[in-house]
């Protein structure tokens, strides 16, 4: 673990739970892609860019969850570094309470406010400030969370963050975090027919075709919104469809997987409501689901 991997030219990642990418800028300087989930993580980072004689320039964030931008603050107290992340990612990178604010809808307690879903904040520049790296190209891959991207270093290394999960992850975890279906699976199909000498994400192996990975993905979350929607045949609350869920897809309940999945559960609930499927009434001040009935 933490171990440095040359995949291009100039460009490298970090082996780690979330992978971590690093660009060559010169001789000395790198740009880092996320910085793992801590200050424990912070620290080994910047053993590793001393090993190599390198100084960090700036540290570009593919998004905010706090396993990919942990090791922020650290490392910019030490280094005096700019952060680069995107839109409302920027914003949660600055206030990183947010992030366990979204996924339980409302102020989080305690046991919700800690390192794996709350990062120290740090400050973020956004991606369209000046001193953003003009050879790197910012690849826009929404659905995993707010406003995620993806980065394309010269060598044609893509980084794509969080937007597929391993076959391996998949089979064992089945509902993967996800904040808007649709977009994701706009995102999955753009991936699919994109090129490069090599792509890394940050939850899978490096690969130089994307495409099998990406129907992988994309076959998972068309099977979990059938589901969904064959449970809402009958009326049923929110509470009582994620109970099903976690039954039948023998995940353990824990308040951080509750959260997590709950939070997936209500944007497949928005999906599936937007594109007709399945329909939200209200009966004896409760909030129910139930499958549109196929006329014929």
């Amino acid at each position: 673990m933490y171990e440095l991997i040359q995949i291009g030219e100039r460009s490298y990642y970090i082996q780690s739970p979330a992978k971590i990418g690093i660009y060559l800028a010169n001789d000395q300087e790198v740009y880092l892609i996320d910085s793992g989930n801590d200050k424990d993580a912070g620290r080994k980072i910047r053993k590793i860019l001393e090993q190599n004689g390198w100084s960090l320039k700036a540290i570009l964030n593919t998004h905010s969850n706090a396993d990919h931008i942990g090791g922020n603050r650290y490392l910019q107290q030490q280094y005096g570094c700019d952060i680069f992340a995107n839109g409302m990612e920027a914003a949660f990178t600055k206030y990183p309470q947010l992030e366990p604010a979204l996924l339980y809808g409302g102020y989080p307690f305690q046991d919700l406010r800690h390192k794996f879903l709350m990062a120290a904040p740090s400050e973020a520049k956004e991606l369209t400030d000046s001193g953003f790296p003009k050879e790197i190209e910012v690849i826009p891959l929404p659905g995993h969370f707010l406003d995620m991207v993806g980065f394309r270093t010269p060598d044609q290394t893509v980084f794509l963050a969080d937007c597929l999960s391993s076959a391996a992850a998949l089979e064992k975890y089945q509902l993967t975090f996800i904040y808007d279906v649709e977009a994701y699976l706009n995102t999955l199909e753009r991936v699919a027919a994109m090129q490069a000498e090599i792509f890394v994400p940050s939850h899978a192996e490096p690969v130089k075709d994307i495409r099998p990975l990406a129907e992988c993905n994309r076959k998972k979350v068309l099977e979990i919104a059938d589901h969904i929607t064959e449970i809402c045949r009958e009326s049923i609350t929110f509470e009582a469809l994620l109970q099903r869920l976690f039954s039948d897809y023998q995940i353990t309940m824990t308040y951080e997987q509750y959260v997590l999945v709950g939070s997936t559960v209500r944007s497949y609930l928005s999906y599936l409501k937007d594109s007709g499927k399945i329909e939200g009434y209200i009966e004896n001040n409760s909030l129910l689901w139930r499958k549109i009935r196929e006329e014929g």
